[in-house]
Formats: C-alpha cells, sequence, structure tokens
C-alpha cells in the first residue's frame, strides 16, 4: 500500500544513517587501538530499544494512562475499527481511551495480533464519526505498514550513532597519530545532530504513507484532512505537557501533542499539517470545503 516514492525515500534515509554509522566507526577504527568498549555502549543501547519495541504497546498505553474500554462503553469505535480490521482483512486490536482533552489518537503494537488502538477523550469529543473513521483509517495502516518496527530500527542506529559519538567526546580519539583529531572531534559533534534528522525525516515519512494508506483504507481523503485541521487547533488549545514520557511516545501520534514553537518545528516528528492536508485534497481531486 506504501507510495512507490515514498519507499525509496525511506531506504534512501535509512542508507545515509548506515552511511554516518560506518563513516563514524571508520574514523574510530584509524583513530584508536580498541573501539571494543564503544560497541559495547552501542549494543546496550540498540537492546534497549529492542526491548521498547517488543513492549511498545504497553509504553505508550502507559505513557498516556490510557484504560481499556468495552463496546458497551465506546460502541462508535468499537463499529470503526472493527469495520477497517474487517476490510483490510486484519484482526481486531485492542481498543483504550486516554483520559486528556488533547485531541490525539495512536496505534501501537509490534504486528497486526499485538496491536492497540487509543484514542484520547479530546478527539473522542472533536470530530464527527466520518472524521474519526479518517483518524482510525490512518493508524491502523501504522501497525499493518510495520511502521514501529521502521521506526524502532531507525532509534537503535540514531541510538547508536550518538552513543558512539559521546564516546568518542569522552575518550578523546585515542591514539591520535593517525587520525586528525579536528575531524574526529566534528564527527562526534555533528554525526548524532544528522542521525537525530534523518530519523525525524524517516518518521515524516511515515506519516505521510499513513495519510495516504489510510485514507484508500477508508475512501475518503477528505475526512482525514478535515479532522487534522479540527486536531491542529484542538492541540494548540489543549497541548501535552513535555513530560520526558509523553515526548517518547509524541511519535506515534496522529499530531504533534505539543505547543508548536520555531525549535519544536524543526526537530518535529510530523511533517507540516499544511502538507499533510494538501496532499489529502490532491487525492481527493478538490479542496476541503
Amino acid at each position: 500500500m506504501h507510495n512507490h516514492h515514498n519507499g525509496l525515500k525511506t531506504a534512501a534515509l535509512f542508507g545515509v544513517l548506515w552511511a554516518v554509522l560506518l563513516g563514524l566507526g571508520g574514523l574510530i577504527g584509524v583513530g584508536t587501538r580498541s573501539s571494543a568498549p564503544i560497541w559495547i555502549m552501542a549494543l546496550i543501547g540498540v537492546g534497549t530499544t529492542f526491548y521498547g519495541y517488543w513492549n511498545s504497546d504497553k509504553i505508550a498505553i502507559r505513557s498516556m494512562q490510557a484504560f481499556p474500554v468495552t463496546e458497551a462503553q465506546a460502541p462508535q469505535l468499537y463499529q470503526i475499527v472493527r469495520e477497517l480490521s474487517a476490510r483490510a482483512n486484519q484482526p481486531m486490536p485492542r481498543i483504550y481511551v486516554s483520559p486528556t482533552m488533547n485531541p490525539n489518537a495512536f496505534a501501537t503494537g509490534r504486528n497486526p495480533r499485538n496491536a492497540a488502538v487509543c484514542c484520547t477523550e479530546g478527539i473522542l469529543q472533536l470530530l464527527d464519526a466520518r472524521e474519526l473513521r479518517g483518524v482510525l483509517g490512518h493508524e491502523l495502516m501504522h501497525v499493518y505498514n510495520r511502521d514501529i518496527l521502521t521506526s524502532s530500527v531507525a532509534a537503535a542506529v540514531a541510538g547508536v550513532i550518538t552513543s558512539v559519538g559521546q564516546m568518542l567526546l569522552f575518550f578523546g580519539g585515542g591514539d591520535r597519530r593517525n587520525a586528525n583529531p579536528l575531524a574526529m572531534i566534528a564527527m562526534a559533534l555533528l554525526a548524532p545532530c544528522a542521525a537525530s534528522l534523518i530519523q525525524l525525516a524517516i518518521s515524516r515519512t511515515r506519516e505521510y504513507d499513513a495519510d495516504e494508506d489510510g485514507s484508500r483504507l477508508t475512501g475518503d481523503p477528505l475526512a482525514l484532512a478535515s479532522a487534522l485541521a479540527k486536531i491542529e487547533r484542538g492541540v494548540s488549545i489543549a497541548p501535552l505537557p513535555q513530560d520526558q514520557r509523553l515526548v517518547n511516545a509524541s511519535h506515534l501520534m496522529i499530531a504533534n501533542p505539543f505547543r508548536g514553537g520555531a525549535i519544536n518545528k524543526l526537530f518535529a516528528t510530523h511533517p507540516p499539517m499544511r502538507d499533510r492536508i494538501s496532499r489529502l485534497e490532491r487525492m481527493a481531486g478538490r479542496p476541503l470545503q
């Protein structure tokens, strides 16, 4: 279901991420007698990241203080998710509600059989049934496209680069007779920043894919466009606090749940809302009214 160009872009971004990692490793190999301690620390970082991937549904749900709901408690939510899951020929995910007025939603889980969908009370009050269906189509496609795995791998590689860069600065490059110390310092400082930006670019690309694939699943791109416009206004009124647990889970949500700002936009995990709405309007062949 992926857009061909977005799939190529994701692959290219991963290629750049691995190139940065290999370049940093090669530089360390030239300038040090042994890089074993650095790579051990990096492997610990990878292990931590994949533990988070394996338990992604529990971690995200806990961070949003979400609770499971029955069909009797949320009949409309169950009806929409059941219909979309059946249309995609996928199992029904678990359904949760988060007690916050920030209008948002996310789906998580390492595969469709271990998936969970969560909506906030704010989004359930803000959107009508058609718009909510558009949002849930987007979120389910994150699971069906294995985006949790994609983001976890990107986070793992970026985490390795950051760990290696920090260790390189700490140890000062070891034996500098065979290396340019300025190049090593520059690489140690710039590589983690580059890795973070590439990781964010991968996340933004997956958002575009989920918008497109979710709209194909629902057959109604303008419903998602309308929902995104409402969500953007709603988030500005009721943003989430910059709690680290919420920051760690924010990339899963359909919209950036925090108050905007120049720095926040630069390091945002989501593409600009106006761009997303414009793409959906082009899919529908007409602008949002």
